[in-house]
């Protein structure tokens, strides 16, 4: 048992001993190429250089890994699985209950709900939007959805593609959505009766209730805070800050930017398909308001009897 033990020693001697000489050799072959120095190197500690910029003198920055598996797992994941289920839940929605429609009869009579100018700003930035949310999907889950079907190179070919006109898009939809906000905020100003209209809204959205609203009802104006000014800032201000590399940002500032953009960009999208859904075939005579500019009296008095009095007042 002692013989064994003292065997085992000095194999484990003997190891260490070949691997100090292995060593000792790659530093004379290889001097930069051993431990120590790569362990100063993943350190992160900026080192003498001839490039110019913030860190330049680094050259492994490790925190990139863990940016790596934030963005291909849980954002795609979680991002994958919103974008599946909530338009299942729309469809079973629109299943169940079917659109909301008028419940009297068209007078003929129209009133005229949004202006040219309202419904040019809408357009564009509907486009943009739809442009940025095709492109930004491509660039986040195409890997897993179109390599296995167009390969590698097919792939490489419509990611930079999609990312060229993300980039150049991204910009005029910060755009629109500043024109957008300044024209429609003053009728998006939250009121007592739309704490009311949120209290029976799933009787509203089936029809089965009603509650008299203004111009845009609680959940219009949901959206229009909750997606178009404040998640329109959130991937604004990150999509800046890609896009525009070149203003000295560190790699932590675009790895942040990076994964405030993507969870902001895809509860953005999940936000805009109920949004859409609401204006096109969940409600009657929705889509054609923002498409001609007039609304059908009666429907008006159903859905913004409140604005109906103000315009006819």
């Amino acid at each position: 048992m002692g013989g064994a033990a003292a065997i085992a020693v000095a194999d484990d001697a003997a190891v260490a001993t070949d691997s100090a000489q292995q060593q000792v050799n790659r530093q004379a072959q290889q001097p930069l190429n051993n431990a120590p120095v790569w362990r100063g190197v993943r350190s992160g500690a900026a080192h003498s250089t001839q490039a110019t910029g913030r860190e330049a003198g680094v050259l492994i920055q490790s925190a990139g890994e863990t940016w790596r598996q934030i963005r291909n797992g849980p954002i795609t994941l979680i991002g994958g699985l919103l974008l599946i289920l909530v338009p299942i839940a729309i469809a079973l929605f629109y299943g169940l209950k079917g659109p909301l429609k008028l419940h009297g009869q068209p007078t003929g009579k129209l009133v005229q709900r949004f202006s040219s100018w309202e419904r040019a700003i809408h357009w564009s930035t509907a486009i943009a939007f739809v442009v940025l949310a095709v492109t930004g999907v491509l660039l986040l889950f195409g890997k897993h959805i179109l390599i296995p079907v167009i390969g590698h190179a097919g792939f490489a070919w419509f990611a930079t593609i999609a990312k060229n006109v993300h980039n150049i898009v991204g910009p005029l939809f910060i755009f629109c959505v500043a024109c957008m906000f300044i024209v429609f905020v003053r009728d998006n100003i939250w009121h007592g009766i739309d704490w009311e209209w949120l209290k029976k809204a799933p009787q509203v959205l089936s029809g089965k209730a009603h509650v008299p609203s203004g111009k845009y009802n609680a959940a219009e104006k949901g959206w229009f805070w909750g997606g178009v000014a404040l998640l329109g800032l959130v991937v604004g201000a990150s999509g800046l800050i890609l896009n525009f590399p070149n203003f000295e940002q560190t790699r932590f500032t675009m790895q942040i930017a990076n994964i405030v953009h993507g969870v902001g960009a895809l509860l953005f999208v999940a936000a805009s398909l109920g949004h859409i859904y609401m204006g096109t075939i969940g409600t009657e005579g929705a889509y054609k308001a923002m498409r001609t500019g007039y609304v059908d009296e009666t429907w008006a008095k159903e859905h913004h009897e409140l604005w109906l009095n103000e315009v006819k007042s």
